[in-house]
């Protein structure tokens, strides 16, 4: 594979022109597909195959008329203090207001509280249930601003008015303040890291321009594919972070490779030929992870791992392809100030020469690496139970889904929320909805009867509503209204309770009985992803095993960084438990309410976190690698790496948990989670696990820590990532010059 890659360096220094060009009509062709393509929409989370999900099937099969998951809004009233909303002037006001929403374009209905009996015990508290003829994503404008006026005629007369439901969710839209930071901090390390504005800005830039096509493609896809702004804003996310890290690996082996004397194209290659290697492996392995969340069932989930998966295709293309062209561009101003005005340096000639090197007292790296080495034990006990500390919070993980609950309080939706729970009771915020199919079984009234009682018997009901049937009479639907709030284990448990005693009304009557709702629905997908939960950990981590021994030649190496992978992971969730559950630091970031932590955040931070993970692995024990295979001393191999790539792995990692961290501003439940999860990931594994847990453990291990048995080393292809043969290759410019490329055409600058 470096041999490959070392010809594609070579390629793409000689053609950066044609390279150049075509990566830009593909920037173009994507900005303008987007522009073009209508706007997606966001679809409501699915789990093909469980109860709720095959009750809203039928529903929707068996009352065409209405959409069992459409838009809906409540308009919540209260009356002013020592007042009631029975009060012959407030009733009018009410009146008044919903009759203002009869007859508009999209409305279904819009029932009369008064009628149905919307009202509280003490009469304070009265709502409205709006329904729509369209989905949430679908509804106009004018349609919204109908609404909003409504409750605002309502107010003008005293009342106090709030809308929940879906009908006023927005997306959230990518380009806030807190993103435009994260890129910031990201250019200040970049320019601290490579000592040139232009390196920094060649990292960027590449980095900008797969994030641009990346994000062009999923918004021209959104339509045909269902994609959501969630799978929009992780390839942003991705794409951003490693883009600018792999840029950044290339650019600082290039540097190395001119530092040693190379001329700017071999240099190129040999960069791409070696760092780029690893760049493939660290990308195939978050590529294949995200990917591989399709098995779990959840097309949501597919969608988000597929456009993330493929924004870091981009993102390896972009660097093995664009970034050596761009040196050919910029030539020596890639390098470092400090190496440019050094006297030795020669700005032309053919014949390769070394630049200028460090004098004087080691690195950072080169320190720290030698400091484990003479404690590796006392380095992996502290670093290990540091890491076990911080993960014991996740041993109360609870899984669910957000609704209006946790929400900002400044948000109608929320003060909507806490209103109908103060008139009507927690649990009247996730109502269950009971679907009775009796098409097999005939008498629907007797049948309906009995699953009424049924559920009024279970411990925990406060109210049932009565059936609705279809027009053929063969389905019934109910509504039930828990004592207890939709995201408490309580609630979770009455679902299984009404689900078991219904089950024995089923084997009675024959009947078709099925429990789903919102509250069911997050209840169900909450479940199958704890189910999915171990078996998805332990194909990445054996994923994970079988790649990097393929990479390392090495047993033990895979194995070590595969339970500092479930250390990284372990922590972050302990993190998560601590912020969103526990609320520690939430005012921080504008959590108001805490509550069980996103049912997908699990699964998905452990697939971004694995490929992750396994990036710092592959390009800090790539460069320990090749100098063991060189010959160097288990130490000395250490040593090596941390001096060669210890400083560009943290400022790599800095500027992933920058970049993840700049979402967190963004106020959806989805990718704040995902923001402090990732943030909080990447930084324990960059600077615990493989800072300090990697070298002590290759300390105790010696030569032990390469060891291969003989049957694998025959069987394992050699992949050489470490560019072994590479370094036996004669340099192409002292042996082969190109007569057709002139000097000033690899990157020699005359002054």
């Amino acid at each position: 594979m470096a041999t490959f890659l070392y010809r594609i360096g070579r390629w793409a220094f000689r053609r950066r022109r044609l390279v150049g060009g075509l990566w830009l009509g593909v920037l173009v062709l994507a900005i303008a597909a987007a522009g073009m393509a209508p706007e997606g929409k966001e679809e409501d989370i699915s789990m093909p195959g469980t109860e709720s999900q095959k009750a809203f099937d039928l529903l929707d099969e068996r009352f065409p008329q209405s959409n069992s998951q459409g838009a809906e809004a409540r308009l919540v009233f209260q009356a002013p203090d020592g007042q009631r909303v029975t009060a012959r002037e407030n009733k009018a006001a009410v009146e008044k207001t919903l009759g203002s929403l009869d007859g508009g374009d999209q409305v279904a209905s819009a029932t009369d509280p008064y009628e149905t009996g919307a009202v509280s015990e003490d009469g304070t508290i009265a709502y409205s249930t709006i329904t729509y003829s369209a989905d949430a994503v679908d509804l106009t404008e004018p349609t919204k601003s109908a609404i909003e006026e409504a409750a605002n005629q309502a107010r003008d007369a005293g009342l106090t008015v709030e809308i929940g439901g879906s009908a006023l969710d927005s997306e959230a839209e990518p380009g806030g303040t807190t993103e435009i930071i994260g890129v910031a901090v990201a250019a200040v390390v970049l320019v601290l890291a490579l000592g040139s504005l232009v390196a920094a800005g060649l990292s960027l830039l590449t980095a900008l321009v797969g994030v641009a096509i990346a994000f062009g493609l999923v918004s021209a896809l959104a339509v045909p594919l269902g994609l959501t702004s969630t799978v929009a804003i992780l390839a942003l996310m991705l794409g951003l972070a490693v883009g600018i890290d792999y840029a950044l690996f290339i650019t600082t082996r290039f540097r190395d490779e001119r530092a040693e004397g190379s001329e700017p194209e071999e240099a190129a290659g040999r960069a791409v030929g070696t760092a780029g290697s690893a760049v493939v492996f660290a990308g195939a392995t978050v590529f294949i992870a995200l990917v591989g969340l399709g098995v779990v069932g959840i097309p949501e989930l597919t969608k988000i791992g597929m456009g993330g998966a493929g924004a870091v295709a981009l993102a390896v293309l972009v660097a093995l392809t664009l970034v050596p062209a761009l040196f050919g561009f910029f030539g020596r101003r890639v390098l470092s100030r400090a190496v440019r005005k050094a006297p030795s340096y020669r700005r032309s000639g053919s014949e390769p020469h070394r630049m200028p090197t460090a004098a004087g007292r080691p690195g950072l790296g080169t320190r720290w690496a030698r400091f484990v080495l003479r404690r590796p034990a006392a380095v992996l006990l502290t670093a290990g139970l540091g890491l076990g500390a911080v993960a014991v919070p996740a041993l109360s993980l609870e899984l669910g889904l957000p609704g209006d609950e946790s929400k900002s309080v400044e948000t109608t939706q929320r003060r909507a929320y806490d209103l109908l729970s103060t008139g009507f009771g927690p649990g009247f915020n996730g109502p269950l909805t009971v679907v009775v199919d009796t098409s097999k079984s005939g008498d629907t009234r007797a049948t309906t009867d009995l699953v009424v009682k049924t559920i009024r018997g279970v411990d925990g009901v406060a109210s049932v509503g009565d059936p609705v049937l279809s027009r053929t009479k063969d389905t019934a639907v109910l509504t039930a209204v828990p004592r207890t709030a939709p995201n408490s284990g309580e609630t979770k448990d009455l679902v299984h309770a009404i689900r078991g005693a219904l089950s024995g009304v089923e084997a009675d009557t024959g009947a078709g009985i099925l429990v789903t709702g919102t509250t069911a629905m997050n209840i169900d997908i909450s479940e199958a992803m704890s189910d999915a939960l171990i078996p998805y950990l332990t194909v990445v981590i054996g994923l994970a095993v079988l790649l990097l021994t393929v990479v390392f030649r090495s047993v033990l190496v895979p194995v070590k960084a595969a339970l500092g992978f479930l250390l990284s992971v372990g922590a972050a969730f302990g993190v998560l438990v601590a912020v969103f559950q526990w609320g520690w630091g939430a005012d921080l970031i504008g959590i108001e309410t805490t509550g069980p932590v996103m049912s997908l955040m699990p699964i998905l931070i452990i697939g971004i976190v694995f490929g992750l993970a396994m990036d710092y692995e592959v390009f800090l024990l790539s460069r320990m690698r090749e100098a063991y295979a060189h010959g160097a001393s288990p130490a000395e191999a250490v040593v090596g790496g941390f001096r060669h790539s210890g400083r560009v792995v943290a400022a790599a990692a800095i500027i992933m948990v920058s970049v993840f961290a700049g979402f967190i501003g963004i106020h959806m439940p989805t990718i704040q989670t995902m923001g402090v999860g990732l943030a909080a990931a990447v930084a324990f594994d960059a600077f615990v696990v493989r800072m300090a847990i990697v070298p002590a453990v290759l300390a105790l291990l010696g030569h032990r820590a390469w060891w291969l048995p003989p049957i694998l080393n025959r069987v394992l292809p050699n992949v050489d990532i470490e560019g072994e043969k590479l370094s036996r290759r004669v340099p192409a410019s002292a042996t082969e010059p190109d007569a057709a490329v002139p000097p000033l055409a690899i990157g020699q600058h005359r002054h």
